[in-house]
């Protein structure tokens, strides 16, 4: 029988499967910058797909900036600089939502128990009251790189014990999957707001960036299937530094 997780990537169209691979290989740096990308031909041997799902999956990877097609040329990997050096995250499952590049880390460290902050309580539909403990952690590509993203986690307290369980060391592993772990709750719904700010003098000092600097937050709630929110995260991301790849399928 085939599990909860099997079925849900089941559900999931090839071409976007074989799209999120290949996207990860390239930020992950397995393909040189101007290298040729392996053809079309090669990619359905590998990966034991119709030549329609390779031909879909190249053209969300293009759309994105990862990769230029041109006939008779064939396909190469795009630098850094010509998709405005940022960190790219693609958006297209709840999957995707949640990975960012693979090399890029974070370590959390506690920063308090109490009630959720005003600022981010009133612009949250859902109940939020109770106690909730925070985590604060920057994200970084590579020890030396500068920050790509200030996090303020917050988890409720009806996540019990499992929050004192929380490996914050694990910089490979969010914590929204460590508690799905720990508890097996898991988010029936993700919501997700994006708003361009300018940085506060606390955020700048952090991402390394000036005093009033664009900045793009991203406030996000794991919601379980009861409708409870568990889970809050507040991002800060400097301008430069991140944008979000994102394809809509369109429906006819």
């Amino acid at each position: 029988m085939p599990t909860k997780q099997t079925s849900k990537k089941s559900r999931i169209p090839r071409y976007l499967q074989l799209a999120g691979e290949l996207r990860e290989a390239i930020l992950a740096g397995e393909h040189s910058t101007g290298a040729q990308f392996p053809t079309e031909t090669v990619l359905c041997k590998q990966f034991s797909v119709s030549r329609f799902t390779v031909r879909e999956a190249l053209r969300l990877l293009e759309a994105e900036g990862l990769i230029q097609r041109k006939r008779g040329s064939g396909t190469t990997v795009q630098p850094a600089a010509a998709r405005g050096g940022a960190l790219h995250q693609p958006l297209s499952n709840l999957g995707e939502l949640l990975q960012y590049a693979r090399g890029s880390a974070v370590v959390y460290k506690p920063n308090g128990v109490g009630l959720l902050p005003a600022k981010i309580a009133e612009q949250i539909a859902s109940d939020t009251a109770g106690n909730w403990s925070r985590f604060s952690g920057v994200r970084r590509q590579g020890y030396e790189e500068r920050p790509i993203a200030l996090t303020d986690a917050y988890l409720h307290e009806q996540l019990g014990d499992a929050v004192e369980a929380l490996d914050l060391k694990a910089s490979w592993k969010t914590l929204f999957s460590q508690i799905e772990q720990l508890t097996g709750i898991s988010a029936a719904t993700v919501t997700q707001d994006i708003q361009a700010l300018a940085a506060k003098k606390e955020i700048a000092e952090i991402l390394e960036v000036e005093e009033g600097a664009p900045v793009l937050q991203i406030l996000r709630c794991y919601i379980d299937g009861k409708g409870k929110v568990f889970e809050i995260s507040i991002s800060h991301h400097p301008g430069d530094r991140f944008a979000y790849s994102m394809h809509i399928d369109v429906e006819k």
